[in-house]
């Protein structure tokens, strides 16, 4: 009799030990902050890129770093600063004196995870030389363009506390992000094993669960056993819902508080996000919790307030939130 060996293209189950093994592992590093590397999870089998925002202490970068060694995969970290320049990130075109010749340098974007460290530190200028990184996996340097890493992820940080020395980022840019995730103090018990495992200043042992193909893999598995018709009542609901973030006719009280809403971009990763959550929960369907759970870190950096808003201290939480209360799921 031949046993069939558990793959990550045949057993469901052996999938969510592995993605539990991956919660497991960066939680030996990162305490208190569950959902955050959830979401990271959720982002990462959905192919999209992240915005951490958090005041500065609460583990952002080093949950990327635990990432990348739990995955076995090449790490690149930026620091973003205002005298950055595009070739700092994308790489550049470099004469060569011993072949007279000229090479290209590629920079740190060729790699699978990049942290840009506190992005909103650099002007608009470089952090535009990530568009073409993060919405098409390329970079074009002089006139030749490289692919870039089938698995390659931005996971960048900003601190939202802080105005002087930063610079609002490009709509454009803010729109390629899947995620906007928003980092937590941790509770007191969480925040007293922090300080106790720095005080006995132990070094973790983190097992590689996953290498970066299997990834890969993991994203055309899931996509097959929970495909998403375009006809389907959920897609349906995705649609209206986030076509309800703008302002219009139709949404009433929302066009004195909404100034932008959400783009097509948005439609498309809240459908993937909300697929992969359902399968890391174990579910056969995608249900519309599970989309009312993603519907906040993929619509939260979309959606642009106006004025009045800000003064009624109403932020883009809220305006999910009333949406979500008062969209229909059948139509």
């Amino acid at each position: 009799m031949k046993v069939r060996t558990k793959t990550l293209a045949n057993d469901r189950d052996f999938i969510k030990e592995k993605i539990e093994k991956i919660k497991k592992e960066v939680g030996k590093v990162i305490i208190g902050q569950d959902e955050m590397i959830e979401s990271i999870i959720v982002a990462l089998l959905s192919d999209g890129h992240i915005l951490l925002e958090g005041y500065p202490g609460l583990g952002k970068t080093v949950t990327v770093k635990t990432l990348a060694r739990v995955l076995d995969a090449k790490f690149k970290r930026v620091q973003f600063t205002p005298d950055l320049i595009p070739g700092d990130i994308t790489g550049f075109e470099m004469w060569d004196p011993e072949t007279r010749k000229s090479r290209i340098q590629k920079g740190p974007v060729f790699t699978n995870l990049l942290l840009a460290d506190e992005i909103n530190r650099a002007p608009a200028k470089v952090q535009s030389a990530l568009l073409e990184a993060m919405q098409e996996k390329q970079v074009t340097i002089g006139r030749e363009t490289y692919p870039l890493e089938k698995l390659f992820l931005v996971l960048a940080t900003q601190n939202p506390i802080e105005i002087s020395g930063t610079y609002l980022l490009p709509e454009a840019e803010i729109d390629r992000f899947m995620f906007k995730l928003k980092v937590r103090y941790p509770a007191y018990g969480d925040e007293r094993e922090i300080t106790e495992r720095q005080i006995r200043d132990e070094e973790v042992e983190l097992d590689v669960v996953l290498d970066t193909k299997e990834v890969i893999s993991l994203r055309h598995t899931i996509s097959e056993w929970l495909p998403l018709e375009e006809t389907s009542v959920i897609v349906k609901y995705i649609t209206r819902l986030v076509r309800a973030t703008r302002p219009n006719e139709e949404n009433g009280d929302l066009r004195n508080l909404v100034m932008y809403g959400a783009s097509p971009r948005a439609t498309i990763a809240l459908a993937k996000a909300a697929r992969v959550y359902a399968f890391i929960l174990g579910d056969d369907i995608v249900l519309p919790e599970h989309v009312h759970k993603m519907a906040y870190p993929v619509l939260r950096h979309r959606i642009i307030l106006t004025h009045e808003a800000e003064s009624q201290g109403i932020d883009s939480d809220d305006i999910i939130e009333k949406i979500l209360h008062r969209l229909p799921i059948l139509e």
